[in-house]
């Protein structure tokens, strides 16, 4: 694995400005990394305090708090008083959809103590919101797949007499749907999967359910943008790759991405974001439609991706970097992009690459030959090792978890089956021994 990019290749950086960093999940520790690395004080917000990326030596101190749990009012409350504590008035930034929306909804209280990019009312919310999104798209003639938002069955129903399939079963709201039905979205190849899906999955009084056309190809026609744009909507810092890998497998996270210049994916998107006023950090996904010729919008995140660390540039710029150097009011002066740069989810992709090699009828060596160029992973780094070893930690305990859980199962299986034959085995006897009684003569006195 090549370098790691420590410094930014500017004469002299003002890091006086602490960052605050909100991550309930297993992210942030790639943020700690990269302005850690120039002297940035960090301060992290996590859900629970074993976090792996809570365990990253570039945080000057860490917190627990969950804004899922806990009340708006509480929320803010909490942050303002932790800003006081700091000391200044700190950078704040969110890491996941919730905090996303959270910041972006209580902005005018937050800004008060944190400094942030000020977007326009109710932009993040829309962004964030497939559905809005979609017609956010109508409206600027940005292509996106075809989309029907269904409010009944009887929508489905009728939908159903002009439906081209495949067709895609997605989420409104992606999150919501994760925690109901424990997935993102199915792909459905007739009438009768659909119906069934539909109501295994949908909540009749809170429709959150879309179907959307299906694209063709794997994740090698799925492109992402990662830039930062300013207070006038000027993209500072902009990148574009490809994921080579997901997980779960085709239809998740990146977990092993390459930068690949695409002019017109980055041209696409900075006039979409000039045109509706975006401010800030920004990570979206498209999918190639060799039909059409067209990159279609999939995602918006209004926020720090997971994969930011992928997108870095010959003067070692990402987004957080844009991001802290434009707030401080310093200049953002980005190098070029570097083709063929690759960055890897470690614990991710060992799950995800032997799906991947059996569906492409891959070995060894080609698997092997998949992380040529990869110069950076998401939780080994030498600097920095304890958020990699207990992700591994973490993983293990998963996987032993899953085992354990899988070997319960069949064990009561066949404790099951057991029961059922022993039972069947005594009614046989039974019959028998009637059928005995039945058939011997009696004894005539």
């Amino acid at each position: 694995m090549g370098s790691i990019a420590g410094s930014l290749r500017i004469e002299k950086i003002d890091t006086s400005i602490p960052v605050v960093v909100i991550a309930p999940g297993y992210h942030g520790h790639g943020i700690a990394r990269s302005l850690g690395r120039l002297g940035v004080p960090l301060y992290g917000v996590h859900a629970d305090r074993r976090s792996p990326a809570a365990h990253s030596r570039y945080w000057r101190e860490n917190f627990v708090w969950d804004l899922a749990k806990a009340s708006p009012e509480e929320s803010v409350d909490w942050l303002l008083r932790l800003s006081r504590k700091i000391g200044s008035s700190p950078i704040l930034i969110p890491t996941d959809d919730y905090s996303c929306l959270f910041v972006a909804d209580h902005a005018e209280e937050m800004n008060e103590r944190f400094l942030f990019p000020n977007q326009p009312a109710g932009l993040a919310r829309s962004l964030s919101s497939k559905q809005q999104m979609y017609y956010l798209c109508k409206e600027y003639s940005i292509p996106t797949p075809a989309t029907f938002f269904p409010q009944s069955r009887d929508d489905v129903v009728e939908f159903l007499k002009h439906a081209t399939f495949p067709v895609m079963l997605k989420g409104i709201d992606t999150v919501a749907l994760l925690k109901q039905t424990g997935m993102r979205m199915v792909v459905v190849e007739n009438a009768e999967a659909l119906l069934k899906r539909y109501d295994e999955m949908e909540k009749p009084d809170a429709p959150n359910l879309m179907l959307q056309e299906y694209i063709a190809g794997g994740s090698e026609m799925v492109w992402m943008f990662d830039g930062y744009f300013d207070e006038e909507s000027r993209c500072l810092f902009g990148i574009t790759g490809r994921k080579i890998r997901q997980y779960p497998a085709y239809s998740g996270v990146t977990s092993l991405g390459v930068c690949i210049a695409n002019d017109a994916v980055e041209t696409q998107t900075r006039d979409f974001m000039k045109a509706i006023g975006y401010r800030g950090i920004l990570d979206l996904g498209y999918k190639y439609d060799a039909k059409t010729d067209q990159y279609k919008l999939l995602d918006v995140n209004p926020r720090i991706g997971t994969t930011f660390r992928l997108f870095v540039d010959t003067n070692g710029m990402d987004v957080a970097r844009a991001l802290y150097l434009d707030l401080t009011g310093q200049a953002v002066l980005p190098g070029e992009a570097r083709d063929g740069r690759k960055w890897v989810v470690e614990n991710f992709d060992l799950i995800s690459a032997p799906i991947y090699c059996h569906d492409n009828k891959q070995g060894i060596r080609e698997w092997l030959r998949s992380y040529k160029g990869v110069e950076e992973a998401s939780w080994f780094a030498r600097d920095d090792l304890a958020p990699f070893l207990l992700v591994w930690w973490r993983s293990f305990q998963w996987a032993f978890e899953k085992l354990y859980t899988k070997i319960l199962k069949a064990c009561l299986g066949l404790l099951q089956v057991g029961r059922k034959r022993r039972v069947q085995n005594d009614r046989v006897l039974v019959d028998t021994q009637t059928l005995q009684s039945v058939d011997s003569p009696t004894t005539v006195p």
